[in-house]
């Protein structure tokens, strides 16, 4: 009856909204909303000017309205002393209210976490496999199984943590999951506990986190002690890297190195009379065509790269390791700096 049903169900929005007590909400999904306390801020004081613009939005049932969307504004208006806010009923049924939600919320009203908490809902509460949820909200089973298994793996304590805000959903998400794989739930409890409400930003959770789980025991029992300025002045004065490259230009600079000695050992063993054999030739016809049709394209990424580079002016340090000239080529003098047009225009008079 249930799918039937959500396949005739009206678009959420299509009801009135309509003027309700406080007292007759039901907050029993508010634990599946994350708390943001400086949102909350600038949401209270938008209210205590304008008003609740937008309605809250739930389930009615016979003898209660279940609150789905629209806690903060709720908190809001208890903090104003309002006695009444306007709502909107998606559903006459929980689990219908619940997929008129999701598929109505785009991924900046609700985030992943909150996304995964209704999900789970739908799957432990309402006794809906992950087929069934995918096909409601019209996704993919990976879709619902990846946010599944993202609030699975958290503990009780990281998952009040994010929830409450008092730790940064961000940090947890794209620094901290890493090395969940590697250090085990224990680590990362360890380490939320003892940044947990000091409101720190991304950037600092990140340099914490990586000192923590890569850095000494003595960095990891500042931390589990709350001293935390310490170890923060300790990764500011940490010196740059004595090339001056970042992770990236380092790589790059591996890239080009490798493709001069490519070029080099191709140039030396191209006229090996050794190579002659019938499927060495058909192969190699092959690459050959795949490399010379690649080779306008890169030879016009080198050109811009030279001339981008050509402009740094002086005073750049050796990078670590590229002061020596490679053994397989010869060592030559130091020549002016030229652009790449130069080349061109030598190669253009020549032919």
């Amino acid at each position: 009856m249930w799918p039937g049903y959500m396949k005739s169900h009206l678009e959420p929005g299509s009801g009135s909204a309509a003027l309700v007590e406080l007292s007759q909400l039901d907050l029993r999904y508010e634990g599946c909303r994350l708390k943001s306390p400086a949102a909350e801020s600038r949401l209270l004081a938008a209210i205590a000017q304008a008003g609740i613009q937008q309605p809250l939005q739930g389930v009615e049932l016979s003898s209660t309205r279940v609150l789905l969307d629209g806690f903060k504004r709720l908190r809001c208006a208890q903090k104003l002393h309002l006695s009444t806010v306007p709502f909107v009923s998606l559903a006459p049924e929980e689990a219908a209210g619940i997929v008129c939600l999701l598929r109505a919320a785009n991924d900046h009203a609700l985030s992943l976490l909150e996304q995964a908490r209704f999900l789970d809902e739908l799957k432990a509460g309402c006794g809906l496999s992950v087929a069934e949820i995918a096909q409601q909200l019209s996704r993919s089973k990976a879709w619902v199984s990846l946010r599944l298994g993202v609030l699975a793996e958290l503990s009780p304590l990281v998952r009040e943590a994010l929830f409450d805000g008092s730790f940064p959903v961000y940090s947890y998400l794209y620094t901290l999951r890493p090395f969940r794989r590697l250090h085990g739930a224990a680590a990362i409890d360890e380490f939320v506990t003892a940044l947990r409400g000091k409101k720190l930003s991304s950037r600092q959770v990140e340099h914490l986190a990586h000192g923590f789980f890569r850095g000494p025991e003595s960095f990891r029992q500042e931390i589990r002690k709350g001293h935390l300025a310490l170890p923060l002045q300790q990764l500011r004065d940490r010196p740059d890297d004595p090339d001056g490259c970042s992770e990236f230009e380092r790589l790059v600079l591996a890239d080009l190195e490798q493709a001069q000695k490519v070029l080099v050992r191709l140039m030396t063993k191209n006229a090996d009379p050794w190579l002659s054999s019938r499927p060495f030739r058909a192969q190699a016809h092959l690459l050959c065509a795949g490399l010379l049709s690649r080779l306008p394209a890169f030879t016009k990424t080198l050109h811009i790269l030279y001339d981008h580079c050509g402009q740094t002016s002086g005073g750049v340090p050796p990078a670590s390791g590229r002061d020596t000239p490679s053994p397989d080529l010869p060592s030559t003098a130091t020549e002016p700096q030229r652009r790449a047009a130069d080349y061109r225009s030598v190669r253009a008079d020549a032919s």
